[in-house]
């Protein structure tokens, strides 16, 4: 199907998604920067998914960063001003870094957020930084997870946190994803709180999939899933996720 095909079905199906359950948008658009790149994904259909499916819930001005190439291992010069988030509401982290391992690097892009940006982070943001030693990345994304199950079908079912956070509001009792990857959760971090789990078809037991996280006060969204095209043009995903980043700008109706 040509890329024009899809995206014109996706806007079909996401308008239709989110017409059950309308979110006023905000008088004043939420400043947001979108970082991406690096291995492994198809980072511009992931990024245009984003920035058209999140028009509808909400008035966002997108700014996007895609540097790094198609390595696992780059730094990017945005991270050089102390205030690089300050002009931002929210940063949606989608990068896949595995293998940028310099602490000090790393302590720049931590700052911003422990400033007070909040942020949501999609599939390989937990992936990014796997190298480092220290936890400082696993700390800051609410979950330590260094590997993936295969791809297949994962059933997703909301918890009881889940099914009372505004950025579930609408999603089904369960959820069965397009292909994609189950990220294995070895530790939820004690200010997270799972939002919905999936089970691994390997070990059997439930994975957390979609989270929120407090991270020295400031508001952080995270979900592990987002591998390939077909999971970011379905609508639950992108509502999922648009519905996020509104909690976690602190834009959501209601939120706890």
């Amino acid at each position: 199907m040509r890329l024009s095909a899809v995206f014109a079905l996706f806007a079909t199906l996401t308008a239709q998604a989110f017409a059950a359950a309308p979110t006023p948008a905000p008088a004043n658009p939420i400043r947001a920067l979108l970082i991406t790149g690096g291995c492994c994904h198809d980072y511009d259909f992931q990024a245009k998914a984003l920035t058209e499916g999140v028009k509808q819930v909400g008035n966002v001005a997108w700014t996007v960063l895609n540097e790094g190439g198609k390595t696992t291992r780059a730094q990017i010069r945005l991270y050089d001003d102390p205030n690089w988030a300050k002009a931002y509401d929210v940063v949606v982290h989608n990068e896949c870094f595995a293998d940028t391992n310099d602490p000090v690097y790393i302590a720049k892009i931590l700052a911003g957020h422990r400033a007070g940006t909040p942020a949501v982070v999609i599939h390989c943001a937990m992936h990014t930084y796997r190298a480092l030693a220290e936890d400082s990345w696993r700390e800051f994304l609410g979950v330590t997870s260094r590997k993936h199950d295969h791809q297949a079908n994962y059933v997703v079912i909301p918890t009881a946190a889940g099914q009372a956070h505004p950025a579930l509001r609408g999603f089904p009792a369960v959820w069965t994803t397009p292909m994609d990857e189950l990220y294995i959760i070895e530790k939820l971090w004690p200010k997270a709180q799972a939002l919905a789990v999936s089970k691994s078809e390997k070990d059997g037991k439930d994975h957390a999939a979609i989270w929120t996280n407090d991270y020295h006060g400031t508001r952080i969204f995270g979900t592990t899933f987002g591998h390939g095209n077909a999971t970011w043009a379905d609508p639950i995903f992108i509502r999922t996720v648009a519905q996020g980043l509104l909690w976690a700008s602190g834009r959501s109706k209601s939120a706890p």
